[in-house]
């Protein structure tokens, strides 16, 4: 199955092979003012169709996350996440056809974002 999505306007559009069955929502600072439902996917998966010169990006306090967003209507539809950074981070909200209400939502207190990373890593680990 492939997905489609975008920002608002359309100048920025992608797929990605697959379809979010679980999503997480983060407590930080910049996805909660965004809005943002993460769906963490391999590179391999994602395609940017369009609008590649219309991305500007925002980065601050590591810099490892790299925050795309459209330079036109200012929507982030994904990025590059700091918990992944060989992969991407895509807002499920910017994916087309998709039920939020029919996803597992799981947190992440992204306000001690080093501390529930290393909790995260623990559980993945055993």
């Amino acid at each position: 199955m492939v997905v489609r999505g975008g920002c608002h306007c359309g100048a920025i559009a992608f797929e990605v092979e697959g379809h979010p069955d679980e999503v997480e929502l983060c407590n930080c600072s910049i996805c909660t003012m965004k809005g943002y439902l993460h769906w963490i996917v391999e590179p391999s998966r994602f395609r940017l169709l369009r609008g590649g010169e219309k991305l500007l990006v925002y980065t601050f306090n590591t810099h490892t996350a790299k925050h795309y967003f459209c330079s036109t209507c200012g929507v982030a539809p994904f990025y590059i996440p700091r918990s992944d950074p060989d992969k991407i981070d895509v807002n499920v909200r910017c994916v087309e056809g998709v039920d939020l209400g029919g996803l597992k939502i799981v947190e992440f207190d992204g306000r001690n974002w080093e501390e529930a990373f290393a909790h995260r890593r623990a559980k993945v680990s055993r």
